[in-house]
């Protein structure tokens, strides 16, 4: 027998001693095991001093019961981080990119949004609509409740008369003019 084979046979060997790799199968300690490594013998430990928790943005929160300054403001900051690139800032649809050569997008203020209730608005931000990316990932839910907040408040604004307004805004619109 020639040396050759049985090199390549000896080469072979090791591969044979080789289990499958089971990670079920691997010594580890589950978050309610004890643990003799730690002190009090406790596998689940309390966060460092200091670390800051992140949550998932796509955590779900109930629509809020009432519609607040303080929610549709939150709403027109998120709103212009996120939505005006496309809708623009009166929400119409011609946000920046139309200028850039893209599609218009939707327009918020049209009858079909001021119809739609505030959860299938949300449901669009949340999970897309037509060529729109879903914004889930990216926007926390309590910011996407806001955001559907201040579009209602554009919804309203649209067709809102000068003389509708509180005499006050009324006297400081006038004096911009």
């Amino acid at each position: 027998m020639s040396a050759r084979p049985f090199l390549a046979l000896l080469a072979l060997l090791p591969l044979a001693a080789c289990g499958e790799a089971n990670m079920d199968d691997q010594a580890k300690a589950r978050t309610w095991d004890k643990n003799a490594f730690f002190p009090k013998q406790m596998t689940m430990r309390h966060p460092v001093t200091g670390t800051v928790p992140r949550t998932d943005p796509a955590w779900e929160v109930p629509q809020p019961a009432a519609i607040t300054a303080t929610l549709v403001e939150r709403g027109r900051d998120r709103y212009a981080i996120y939505c005006t690139p496309c809708h623009g800032q009166d929400g119409r649809g011609a946000g920046m990119i139309v200028a850039r050569g893209l599609a218009p997008a939707g327009d918020l203020t049209s009858g079909r949004w001021r119809a739609a209730p505030a959860s299938e608005v949300y449901g669009a931000i949340s999970q897309g609509y037509r060529s729109m990316l879903p914004m889930a990932s990216m926007i926390p839910s309590a910011d996407r409740w806001a955001i559907v907040a201040y579009v209602r408040a554009l919804q309203l604004s649209r067709d809102a008369s000068v003389a509708a307004l509180p005499p006050a805004d009324r006297a400081a619109l006038e004096a911009a003019r």
